[in-house]
This record gives C-alpha cells, structure tokens and sequence, in this order.
C-alpha cells in the first residue's frame, strides 16, 4: 500500500515538471522579457524584465499597491543588507540580476532573488507553468517557496 502511494506521489511529481518544460514558453530566452504582475503577502505588485547587453536578465519593481506610509511619504527599501539601497523606492527595488537561461533544462536561474519585505535572498528558478503564468521560486537551505506572476499584455 506504502509502496503503491510512493510511487503515485512520484508519477504526479514528475508529471508537473515536465507539464512545465513541455511548455514552448520555455523554449526561448527572450519569452521572459515583459511586464509581470503578481500578490505576495497580501501586497500586489508588477515587476519588469528587460534583457542586459550581456545576455542575463534583470527584474524590477515598477508598481506597489501600497507605497506610501501613513504620511503619504514612499516606502523605501529599509532591510535592505546593502545600506547603500535603504534609501530606494520599493516599488523601484531590483529583485534579481544576472538571470541565465539553461536551454537544456528550459527555464531561467543562476543567480538570487531579493525579497524586500524580508530582507533576505533566495536562489531563483523561473518557468512558465501549463497556464503561461511565471512560476517564480526562491529557495534557501532546501526550503522553498513559489510565487506566479501573470504577464500583462
């Protein structure tokens, strides 16, 4: 019965990643440039991706639902590690830079994303799932997290 259960689990697993990869989204580079929004922790956002001159992509916070306190003043980027940055806009906050793209696994790392509600970074795998939606996944000592993002036209 065990054995009958691991082995379902297994087939589901392997079957949702390679709906992910079969997807032609994930056959080119280039399909990740665009403007994206998406929810995390309750916040609506939209972040742009634009392609580098070296080849690797960048994504940036160009929307916040919510950025301006009580006073009407911009949130800034205050957790920032790099207190060189505190003083940025969120909604102007670069998440991830030198975003590769691996044409053998069809989707989109190699580098960290930043979490400004946390402070923190995550390594990044990015994909477009079965319903052309980003699946956007930070992870951090083997524990990780998925958020999507709808691309806006």
């Amino acid at each position: 019965m065990i054995k009958k259960l691991f082995i379902s689990l297994i087939v589901i697993l392997f079957s949702m990643g390679s709906t992910n990869a079969q997807n032609p989204l994930n056959n080119s580079a280039d399909n990740i440039v665009g403007r994206y929004s998406g929810q995390y922790s309750g916040e609506k956002f939209q972040v742009k991706i634009v392609k580098l001159t070296n080849g690797t992509y960048r994504g940036q916070m160009v929307w916040i639902e919510h950025d301006k306190d009580d006073s009407g003043n911009k949130l800034l980027d205050t957790k920032n590690p790099d207190h060189k940055l505190r003083n940025t806009p969120l909604d102007r906050v670069v998440i991830f830079s030198g975003l590769k793209y691996n044409p053998q696994k069809k989707q989109w790392g190699d580098t960290k994303i930043y979490d400004p509600q946390r402070g923190i970074k995550a390594n990044l795998t990015i994909t477009f799932d079965d319903k052309g939606q980003l699946r956007v996944k930070g992870s951090l000592m083997g524990i990780g997290q998925s958020v999507y993002w709808k691309k806006e036209n």
